[in-house]
């Protein structure tokens, strides 16, 4: 039975126009729609095993099994604000290091990433009012939506060379000279998203005398710690070379990509601050936020990451998982290289080995980026950003003729 309501009163909702789909996840929407058995998808920053499949970690099967086991033991009830007192604890040793010991550091458990950046910004928001933040050009497509929606006026910096496919690290440390003092600057920890480009370790010194000379605010944004190198500390290296300056900086923390937990939603927002009482105030302010925003956090995955951080052999298992995904993203940086160099595919091609992480910055321009949407099903985003963990050993030759076709198509 269809019930009709009667209209008695103006439509409210008449005006509301339709949104754009988001730039990733509406790609994503179209590779499900398409049935064309050579499809490929490029555009999702998850991990992938070389049969194309998601990866549930060994490590974190082990952790959800504990928790099963538990029985009544394991109950349902709400988190505090801040979260699960034992998660924001190791999550703070991975990221702070020796620094997690000490009693300035501000941590509250958030929503992943995404999350994490909103109650940060919604922070500066209210308590450094009239900052502005600079972001990356380019970044992360949801940065600007986040600091936008939380009432910060967003500007850029300079950051990927198009002539090179590596840092602009002139044009970099330029904007973060001509940034009014006391702007907030929104940085990449490791593994950049979009382009797998990160500053070398001289770059960052560079980079952090310019910002303490400008006493610019750090806003630090970590999806991707263990994944860019294999290695927890050498991809913490920025963000402990800012501490032990005893610079004050804001970190976002995921463990989405790190621990495959995507739909979990477990990440931290953290804080350097100068004290004990000031990262208490920052810490009860964090939570006003919370409260107000979603009241507290989820429970599952945050409990799953604490069973294995603080498990001496799970730890070392988990390290383990971290190298295996690294290793297969970067056999696939070689593998997709290597068929472009047998192809002599017009142009440079280098920044497949020398960008890092989960995503590599092709150069590849929209018409390119289209050709291979339209004609080969391979989907990635318009700025030619695809995901390494989508190319597998069945895929790499088919994806490597089809860059070499279009590419040849458009000189």
């Amino acid at each position: 039975r269809i019930l009709v309501y009667k209209t008695l009163n103006h439509n409210m909702f008449s005006e509301v126009p339709v949104a754009p789909p988001d730039a990733i996840f509406g790609v994503k929407d179209r590779y499900v729609k398409d049935s064309s058995k050579d499809k490929v998808n490029l555009s999702i920053g998850a991990y992938r095993t070389n049969e194309g499949l998601p990866w549930v970690l060994p490590v974190v099967e082990k952790a959800r099994n504990q928790l099963v086991n538990m029985g009544q033991d394991y109950n349902h009830e709400y988190l505090s604000i801040d979260g699960l007192s034992e998660f924001r604890r190791v999550a703070a040793n991975i990221l702070w290091g020796e620094y997690a010991q000490n009693d300035n550091i501000a941590i509250v458990q958030g929503l992943s990433g995404t999350g994490s950046l909103y109650t940060g910004a919604k922070f500066i928001s209210k308590f450094l009012p009239g900052k502005s933040i600079y972001i990356p050009n380019p970044t992360w497509g949801n940065h600007k939506n986040v600091f936008t929606n939380s009432g910060l006026e967003v500007h850029e910096y300079a950051y990927y060379d198009t002539d090179t496919n590596g840092l602009d690290y002139d044009g970099f440390i330029r904007d973060l000279k001509n940034a009014p003092d006391g702007s907030v600057i929104l940085l990449h920890l490791c593994a950049h998203n979009p382009t797998g480009v990160d500053p070398t370790a001289e770059q960052w010194q560079g980079i952090a005398d310019i910002i303490q000379q400008k006493d610019h605010l750090s806003f630090f944004d970590t999806a991707y710690q263990g994944f860019a190198t294999g290695d927890l500390d050498a991809d913490a290296y920025a963000l402990r070379l800012f501490a032990d300056r005893g610079m004050n900086c804001l970190v976002a923390q995921s463990f989405s990509k790190n621990f495959g937990l995507y739909g979990e939603r477990v990440g931290t927002l953290s804080a350097f601050t100068n004290s004990a009482e000031e990262a208490e105030a920052l810490n009860s302010q964090f939570k006003r936020i919370i409260r107000v925003t979603y009241s507290n956090p989820p429970s599952f995955g945050a409990r799953v990451v604490a069973i294995v951080l603080s498990d001496p052999e799970l730890f070392e298992e988990w390290k383990e998982c971290l190298k295996i995904m690294s290793g297969r993203i970067n056999d696939m940086r070689q593998a997709l290289y290597d068929a472009i160099q047998e192809k002599e595919t017009p142009g440079e091609w280098n920044h497949i080995l020398k960008q890092i992480g989960m995503f590599t910055y092709t150069g590849l321009n929209p018409k390119q980026v289209q050709s291979l949407i339209e004609d080969y099903h391979i989907y990635l985003l318009s700025t030619g950003r695809i995901s390494m963990a989508g190319i597998t050993t069945s895929n790499v030759e088919y994806l490597a003729q089809a860059i070499d076709d279009v590419v040849r198509a458009n000189l």
